[in-house]
Order: C-alpha cells, then structure tokens, then sequence
C-alpha cells in the first residue's frame, strides 16, 4: 500500500519546510506531490532547492486556486490511497494512520478526517465564522445527499484512489470539498469520519478562505444536485 500525499501550496513560506518535515516523519510508503499556484512570497523559491527524493514537484505558471492544484496533482499520483494535506500546520501529519486504517480494513473507500466530531462538539473552542460556516455546508450536505458527516470542509480527506480518479472534477478554487462531497455521495459512496487534532489560524497568519468562498462551496453543493 503506497500513500500519495497531496498538497496544493500557495504562498505559504513560514510553514511548508516545517509541514514537509513532519510528513516525512511518518513512517508509511508514501509520495508528496506538491503542486506550487504560482507563489509570489519565495515559496517556489523554497521549494526550487528542496532534495527531490520522494518528492514531486509542480510549478503552475499561474494563479489558478486550489482545485486546480488538486486536480494538476492527480495526473501525477501513484499511490493506492490519496490525502489531501494542506501546506499550513492547522493539521498534525501523525493522524495519517489513523485516516488511512478504514480504507485499509476496506470498511469505506472515503475517509474525512473530523475536526468536531459529535461527542465534542458543545465543548468546540472553534465557534467562529469558520465554524459557523462549515456547519451550515455540513448540514446541506445532510439534507441534500445523506452524507451523515460532522465536518464537510475538513482539508483530510482520503480516497482510494482509484475511485478519486475516476470522479470528474471541475472544481478551481475552495469548492473541491463540496464537489468531491456531492459526487461521491451521488455514487453512494459511505463517507466514514476519523477524529483529527486542528490547530486554526488567522487571516492574519496566512488564511486565505473568504466569505465569497463560503457561498460559493454552497451553490457548489446545491448544483451538484441536480447536475453531474
């Protein structure tokens, strides 16, 4: 079993090296592929005079979002299983095992990793527009599609890869989740949840969500309903 760990980057030179260091950590059979949107704050610089071994590389020459870069990394992916990895450090690297044991034990081929999950969630220290987005996406997704999950906007989410591959993605920017969501449930794909350690920041320490991409993942989410 070969991991493909997938990380779209964008201006994120304070905490990619850090974030690289931890993936390696991990003692799976894995491969990285970062796919560079076009950096302007040295991070494509960084990532210029990395080591390559076990590392794949992919400079867009253009700002395309982060959909584009998830898709860009799927032509290169040769893992058996996929992640997505962000290039902040909101997530710890070591929760890989445990996202990875359900596809392993061929219990669901799609893993999302939670960061509220039930029994927590009245004691979340996350209540803030974020939060309150994303339980508004979540509960839509419910309604809409059964998806039966706590956290539609995790960034760990974790595929079979076959199965990923075979999805036809249009999402370009944040509505990757959404749209990945809707597919796989369209498919009557079971969505199996894994609690995750989250350590949020600020827009100020570099997030780049908005609130036009909050409305946006919900058309995404509604659209997707009725369209393939």
């Amino acid at each position: 079993m070969k991991l493909s760990v997938i990380m779209p980057a964008y201006n994120e030179k304070n905490t990619i090296l850090e974030i690289l260091e931890k993936i390696k950590k991990i003692k799976l059979d894995k491969e990285i592929i970062i796919v560079d949107d076009f950096s302007s704050d040295g991070t494509r610089e960084i990532l210029n005079a990395l080591d390559k071994n076990n590392i794949k590389i992919i400079f867009h020459e253009k700002n395309y979002g982060k959909g584009n870069a998830i898709r860009t990394a799927l032509k290169y992916a040769s893992g058996d299983i996929i992640i997505i990895q962000d290039a902040d450090l909101e997530y710890n690297p070591e929760d890989y095992y445990s996202l990875i044991k359900p596809i392993l034990a061929k219990e669901s081929k799609v893993v999302y990793g939670t960061r509220f999950p039930k029994e927590k969630r009245k004691i979340s220290r996350f209540k803030n527009k974020y939060f309150l987005g994303n339980m508004i996406l979540t509960v839509v997704a419910n309604i809409l599609y059964n998806a039966k999950i706590t956290d539609e906007a995790t960034c760990y989410k974790v595929f079979d890869a076959e199965l990923l591959k075979s999805i036809n993605l249009k999402c370009r920017r944040f509505e990757f989740c959404p749209e990945v969501t809707a597919k796989l449930r369209k498919l009557n794909e079971r969505i199996i949840e894994v609690p995750v350690r989250y350590f949020p920041r600020g827009e100020n320490e570099g997030k780049k969500i908005r609130y036009k991409d909050g409305f946006e993942a919900l058309w995404t989410l509604l659209k997707y309903r009725f369209v393939n």
